[in-house]
This record gives C-alpha cells, structure tokens and sequence, in this order.
C-alpha cells in the first residue's frame, strides 16, 4: 500500500458501538472478510468494485452500498482514479430495537437487507448527515440517535427479511453449531477436527458445506473473528502486546499484517485513530 492510500477511523461519542471509516485509496485491496456490525457506506469518488453476495459488483459515486452482519466481502479501487469512501458500521446489539421499531414489529427480530448496491438519494443523504454527525463531533446525543434513525427506516423500507421465528435448514443449523464453537474458542488453539466434530459433521463435507455457504474458507473465518475480536478489545484500551497473545497471533508483526489486510491500517494506527 503506497502512502497515498488513507484511512480514518473515528468512534461516536455519544452512540456506542456507533463507528465511521473515511478511506483514500489508490493501491489497496481488503482480504475478503466480513464484520460483526451492519455497514452502511457512500462512494464519494473513483469506483469502488467489491464481490459480495456471489456476485462482483461496482459502485460509482454516489451510490449507497449495504452490508449486513457476517456478510463476506473485499473491495478496491476500480478505474483509473483514486478511490474516496466513507463506510458508517452499527452493531445489531445497537440497532436491533431501531429495525424492530421501524418494521413495526412487537419483538425483536434480525433484518436483513436485500439490497447490496443502491442508488437512493434519501439514504445517501441520510449516511452522509450521520458520518458527518459522528467526525465532526457535533450534536448533542439525540441528534446521532435520530440520524441513525433515519438511516435505519430507509434502510427498511427499501427492503429486507425479517424474521423473529426464523427456521434453519440443517445445513444452516450444523454450520450455525460450528459458528457458535467458533465464537466460543477464539482465545484457544483450536483445529478444523475440533470444529467439524462440534458440527457434527465429517471434516472434509464440513470443509466443502462452509465454503458452498458463507465463500471463506473455516480458517479464514477463524481469522477474521479474531481480527474482530482483536478490534473490540483495542476499543476497550487493552495493549497490543496482549491483544496478539489473547487471539493467537504468532507476535505482533504477524497481529499487524492479519489486522491490516481487513482495516487498512495498522492495529497501533486504530487505536490512535479512536482515541481522538
């Protein structure tokens, strides 16, 4: 990555969990990875090509770009120009009561939005007024509140699935079992047998079935889950020296390669960056 390539993280300070990514790039490409958080972006210059969803797909400026939790993807310029982006991302422990408000739903229930690429000025609008909200470090807590708001419902209403009482298919249930195995063992040294027997399946099916489902490999996603969970505990204060031991990096060099391919930045440089 050349030193043209930037990227900025800046934390809310009133919503928690509430984070904004300003990116400048020009020779940069992300690991495929995905993120606990739903993710609402703009393309502000250049082309942003990215795969997510089984398809390849390219975002010229202006338009809305959605991810939802766990959803893989990647992305890099495309074109010969630079490329100028900002990328707001929500946790659902955050978001969840906003969905449910705005579906009009009694409890609870995870959304899902059917749209990856968007050309809606309302939503743009309403993204940038949000980013702009939470880097400047301007408005009293409400205001942030209602912004994301505002970003929610258009998010709806544009469409989605929800689903309070959702039903697993098998193989979404085994692999949901490997998942939560996973999400359980991030701080220990665990194996592809250790992962595949909490499933419930053989090895090499469970092999094939999580890549056929979520298009990472089980030890990608391993990685990316440390990353994430690497990423919460910078958040929180914790040093870095001890973030790589707790996640099972080999030493802090092999922590800031992993980090960088999914974040742009180094692991030091993010915890600067949200301490502003």
């Amino acid at each position: 990555m050349s030193n043209a390539s930037r990227f900025q993280f800046i934390k809310s300070q009133h919503v928690p969990t509430l984070t904004v990514l300003h990116a400048a790039i020009e020779d940069f490409s992300y690991d495929r990875h995905a993120h606990e958080e739903y993710a609402f972006g703009v393309t502000l210059a250049g082309r942003q090509d990215f795969f997510s969803g089984g398809q390849f797909h390219r975002s010229p400026p202006g338009n809305v770009i959605l991810f939802n939790p766990e959803e893989v993807h990647d992305g890099q310029p495309g074109g010969d120009r630079s490329l100028d982006y900002l990328m707001v991302y929500a946790h659902p422990e955050q978001v969840n009561a906003l969905f449910t408000d705005a579906l009009g739903h009694e409890r609870t229930a995870d959304f899902r939005s059917n749209n990856t690429l968007v050309q809606d000025v309302r939503l743009r609008n309403a993204i940038l007024e949000l980013a702009r909200l939470v880097t400047s470090h301007s408005g009293s807590c409400i205001d942030q509140e209602n912004a994301l708001y505002q970003v929610i419902e258009r998010t709806v209403q544009l469409g989605g699935i929800s689903q309070p009482n959702q039903v697993l298919t098998r193989p979404d249930a085994l692999l949901g079992l490997a998942k939560d195995y996973i999400h359980a063992h991030l701080d220990t040294d665990i194996s592809l047998d250790d992962i595949s027997q909490a499933a419930h399946i053989s090895k090499y099916h469970f092999l094939r079935l999580f890549r056929q489902h979520y298009g990472i490999t089980p030890h990608q996603y391993v990685i990316n889950c440390r990353i994430n969970a690497a990423r919460s505990a910078l958040d929180l204060g914790a040093s870095l020296t001890e973030v790589a031991l707790r996640y099972g990096f080999a030493d802090l060099s092999h922590f800031n390669r992993r980090f960088k391919r999914i974040y742009g930045m180094t692991p030091h440089q993010y915890q600067r960056d949200i301490a502003r």
